[in-house]
């Protein structure tokens, strides 16, 4: 996978006086189907989140509330995307490796992934990670 398979998604977004509706379908709006979400929240100020890449796992990433930054990196180019709107969300495809930082007061991230949590898809040390994405 390369950096170039990584985009901001827009959301369908439902606006209404009341307040406005958003919402994603696995496999209809994102590239898979959706098997677990987290979410981030009281990220201290000057924290940095993230620092891993996925062998399989695809995802979703959400500024539900608040703004922070996601800094995605292939091996050959990285490239920083900020994210402020609930209605984008951020497709990361697998052996990407990914920093979140620039955290706002009050920022919530949401996570939409296509596997259940499994320590055996991390790659957390950057130099293993740099081996198998140029392999």
């Amino acid at each position: 996978m390369s950096l170039s398979n990584c985009r901001i998604i827009e959301l369908p977004k439902i606006s209404d006086p009341r307040g406005n509706l958003s919402f994603v379908e696995g496999g209809n709006h994102i590239p898979f189907d959706i098997k677990r979400m987290y979410y981030m929240y009281d990220v201290p100020g000057g924290a940095e989140r993230g620092a891993h890449a996925h062998k399989g796992m695809h995802q979703l990433i959400i500024a539900m509330s608040g703004s922070f930054d996601v800094i995605l990196n292939d091996g050959h180019h990285a490239k920083r995307f900020h994210l402020a709107r609930s209605y984008y969300g951020l497709y990361v495809c697998p052996m990407m490796w990914r920093a979140l930082d620039n955290f706002s007061s009050g920022a919530v991230c949401a996570v939409l992934s296509s596997s259940r949590y499994d320590e055996d898809d991390y790659i957390r040390d950057y130099d293993s990670f740099l081996k198998a994405a140029l392999a």
